[in-house]
């Protein structure tokens, strides 16, 4: 009699813990997560969705999340646009990391050092004025954002390619730096891709 209550009692437990299973799985697992991405739809679009850009055209060209190059077909830097920071990884999503080299490792240094001169040339200035994010990677090797000091150098290079004033360009890129998160937290960053868009945009 004692066995047969106990097998009733084991029996009962099993399937009310099996009934907060399935309800624990309904409610968290799909109730909530489809409260979550309609919220995200309807709320947040454009974030829920990768932040992605449209050319004029309509056509998805990139996200302003990520990095992409601004070179030809033999990895030169197309003079009429603003260029990233460099990438460990060749902007590749499936890649994304840095270079994993120390600050000391003579592979690095090279590269740097190779990286100021290239910069310099491009931009018709001093070693001394190329600005640290010009020749450094950041740590995903996809940061879409350079530093106000990057962008300010290659003014003048993107207006002569584009038949534009310095100023004109100078203004493009004062509308898309963005300032500290809050007030203080990290620096300002100039976007890449919407500035290139832009410049696109005015149609030089």
């Amino acid at each position: 009699m004692s066995v047969s209550h106990g097998a009733r009692s084991t029996w009962r437990a099993t399937g009310v813990a099996l009934r907060a299973m399935i309800v624990a799985t309904l409610v968290l697992g799909v109730g909530y997560t489809l409260v979550v991405t309609g919220v995200g739809q309807l709320a947040l679009n454009g974030q829920a969705n990768g932040s992605t850009v449209q050319d004029a055209a309509g056509r998805t060209i990139g996200s302003i999340l990520i990095a992409q190059p601004f070179t030809d077909k033999q990895g030169k830097p197309l003079p009429q646009y603003f260029q990233e920071r460099p990438s460990a990884g060749a902007y590749a999503g499936t890649a994304s990391g840095g270079s994993n080299l120390g600050p000391t490792n003579p592979d690095l240094v090279k590269q740097i050092r190779e990286r100021k001169a290239a910069v310099a040339a491009l931009e018709g200035v001093p070693v001394s004025e190329v600005p640290a994010d010009a020749v450094t990677a950041s740590a995903s090797g996809l940061d879409p954002a350079i530093s106000p000091a990057y962008a300010a150098i290659q003014v003048h290079r993107v207006a002569e390619a584009r038949g534009m004033t310095d100023a004109a360009v100078r203004a493009l890129v004062a509308r898309y730096t963005t300032g500290r998160d809050l007030g203080f937290l990290g620096e300002p960053r100039v976007n890449v891709l919407q500035l290139n868009l832009a410049l696109d945009a005015a149609g030089r």
